[in-house]
């Protein structure tokens, strides 16, 4: 029975990382080719879906150590943990769809490709007034590109949501994010059985799950929950590869098809995020390390990494380049910085070709000072705010929406501040200072067992994870806004913290359940002390942070309202919004109410709209004035004409604070008045 549940534990949390992977892997085509459809979807990803969970049923090996002695309650209680999780985050699912930031970007860019299958997304303009000089047809996160109309961000998410669109619509689609949110717990859960033991993995998957961030990102349509499945699910898939030692010679294995797979799964993050990028340079160097220990794992994980990496390459140029020139100024840096880690890495691995992996106890103080390094650094990172303040934002409208937060908050008004210099202490308010601390430790003492050798499982677990840290931390390039800013954490940061903190305090309680010079029922108990203790220095700080998003749901009524605002808009309208209402609305009523829309930029607005107007009804279609407040219309209309005001939200939304944790909501107020003119 142990071994069952063992096969099953590591199985079952590894299948959700390889699902994602193998939809993105016949989807991501298909959206490329303009052919993506229900049907499309069903009749390639449907199959490719139950080949992934095949192969994982059939290859991934049982959890190791435990091996016929494992009982069924960690894998229960984990799954137990993982649903829970998802249960309570679609009671509190947000309904955000006005486009502010990115929930509602990647929502109304999952609405288009679930209706329309393809990109870019057609401007219409012939439906309006043709290339009228007064009308513009980008918006927040939406660039205008000649004819076309380009999203902003990579399109891995919106592909994953796309099926809960498929399945149940908008609403589908916005219920989501909490199940792929629980898949990350129960994915987490398994990498914490891997790599620090299998009773230790519901602890870990309540920790996590508890985060306030980990929560908050689940409710809403962002990338991040989809990312974190992706990572930790590759970081487990590795750990599986590497269980048993290949050489470099023989024929193919399932060892080989495991890092295959893992090098897949990591490269495709970066169809999710373009940040993953930076996070999958360590890899390159961990392939090759096993290049030179000659492991047979070493060409199928690197040519994985390749063709998931690929599709990233892709994604970014082919259907997102407008964002990737945005970002040119801190792209292209890193994408020299990974041509030179690539370089580096071949010519140490041909310079090292007939020396051999070099060994990390030599000479003997090394594995002291590697340890002694990472506590330096974590020292360096708390003592940061002490003598250095970061300044500049890179643009004036961030910098003045910071002005803004803290006048609220009564702060010292310096919109320049980016608070980059608090990441570590970000770090502590969501997982507790004593997870902080712990995690400090246990990353210092698995560096230096790494180097005697000790733990070579923890190799590639400990290059990513630490690096991450270690880059996020420095410069985490987010407006630094809470919960917002915290989204730079919740895929790789702070489940690493978790993870070597529940690893050293599993190293402590077991160095004192083995201490012999202690008798055996004191042992016990000191082990088990350790064990309660530390678990409980780690919960109860992030349960009690995590009570701020426990009192609100974000953008509700915004679903029931778009629903309205499609009924008032006839079918054959063409939309002209002749105020700054445009900038969340005009994707919003372009994709999910299906009509050609267009946003008035005049220095002349009375002579430019009543031009318009005429052109839209020479086309033969119905004009549709829309605004912010109707004062914007009336100059353009009749007096008798009606006014109607079908999107009229008053509702909670996400808070942002600077100096502490969110702990409740502001007040989100979204109104839509239309005209129609028949």
């Amino acid at each position: 029975m142990g071994s069952t549940s063992a096969r099953l534990f590591a199985r079952v949390t590894a299948a959700p990382a390889v699902a994602l992977s193998a939809w993105l892997l016949v989807a991501f085509p298909l959206l490329v080719a303009g052919a993506l459809s229900p049907l499309t979807g069903a009749l390639l990803g449907i199959p490719a879906v139950a080949a992934g969970m095949l192969g994982v049923f059939r290859l991934v090996p049982a959890l190791p150590a435990e091996q016929g002695r494992l009982p069924w309650w960690p894998f229960a209680l984990t799954a137990a943990i993982a649903a829970a999780f998802a249960a309570v985050q679609l009671g509190y699912h947000s309904e955000i769809l006005v486009i502010r930031r990115d929930p509602a970007s990647y929502a109304q860019f999952t609405s288009w490709i679930a209706q329309h299958g393809s990109l870019p997304i057609p401007q219409q303009r012939h439906l309006i007034a043709g290339d009228d000089p007064a009308l513009h047809y980008g918006s927040l996160a939406y660039y205008q590109v000649g004819e076309v109309i380009w999203p902003q961000f990579l399109a891995g998410a919106p592909l994953v949501y796309t099926v809960g669109h498929w399945l149940g619509g908008i609403t589908g689609m916005l219920v989501t994010p909490p199940i792929i949110g629980g898949l990350g717990v129960l994915t987490f859960g398994g990498l914490t059985a891997r790599l620090v033991g299998p009773r230790w993995a519901p602890a870990g998957a309540l920790l996590l799950a508890v985060c306030q961030t980990q929560q908050w990102i689940s409710r809403s349509t962002y990338s991040e929950p989809v990312a974190q499945v992706l990572l930790l699910g590759a970081l487990a898939l590795a750990f599986d590869a590497l269980t048993r030692r290949v050489g470099s010679g023989g024929g193919w294995s399932r060892w080989h098809t495991l890092a295959g797979a893992a090098g897949l799964v990591f490269g495709l993050g970066l169809v999710v995020r373009i940040t993953a990028l930076r996070d999958l340079l360590p890899l390159v160097a961990f392939g090759g390390l096993l290049l030179l220990a000659r492991r047979g794992q070493a060409a199928p994980l690197l040519g994985g990494l390749a063709v998931g990496t690929g599709y990233g390459a892709v994604a970014g140029y082919r259907l997102s380049r407008p964002y990737l020139e945005h970002l040119s100024a801190s792209l292209i840096p890193l994408l020299w910085i990974s041509a030179a880690v690539v370089a580096g890495v071949a010519a140490a691995v041909a310079l090292l070709w007939r020396r051999g992996l070099p060994r990390g106890d030599r000479p003997a103080w090394l594995p002291a000072a590697a340890a002694l390094a990472v506590l330096a650094v974590m020292a360096a990172l708390a003592l940061r705010p002490l003598f250095y303040t970061d300044l500049g934002h890179g643009d004036q409208a961030t910098a003045d929406f910071i002005g803004q937060v803290q006048e609220i908050e009564d702060l010292h008004v310096n919109p320049d501040r980016t608070y980059y210099e608090m990441s570590l202490y970000w770090v502590g308010w969501y997982v507790g200072l004593g997870t902080v601390l712990l995690g400090t430790f246990g990353a210092a003492v698995i560096v230096r067992r790494i180097m005697l050798g000790r733990a070579p499982q923890w190799v590639l677990p400990a290059m990513v994870l630490s690096w991450t840290v270690v880059t996020t931390l420095l410069r985490p390039a987010i407006t630094p806004d809470h919960p917002w800013a915290s989204r730079r954490l919740i895929v790789l940061v702070l489940p690493a913290f978790i993870l070597f903190a529940m690893w050293f305090t599993a190293w402590l309680a077991h160095r004192l359940g083995t201490e012999p010079q202690v008798r055996p029922r004191l042992r016990r108990a000191m082990a088990a002390a350790a064990a309660a203790l530390g678990v409980a220095v780690m919960l109860v700080p992030t349960a009690i942070t995590a009570a701020g998003v426990m009192t609100y749901r974000s953008d509700v009524g915004s679903v029931a309202a778009v629903r309205k605002l499609c009924r008032a808009v006839p079918p054959d309208a063409s939309v002209l919004m002749v105020d700054g209402v445009y900038g969340g609305y005009m994707q919003l009523v372009r994709g999910m109410c299906g009509v050609p829309t267009a946003a008035l930029v005049s220095s002349r607005p009375e002579r430019d709209t009543a031009r318009i107007i005429e052109e839209i009804r020479e086309r033969g279609r119905t004009p549709v004035l829309a605004a912010s407040e109707p004062r914007h219309i009336m100059p353009h209309v009749p007096p008798d004409t009606p006014l109607r005001h079908p999107f009229a939200v008053n509702t909670e939304q996400d808070p942002s604070t600077l100096m502490q944790p969110p702990s409740g909501a502001w007040i989100f107020d979204g109104d839509v008045w239309i005209a129609v003119l028949r």
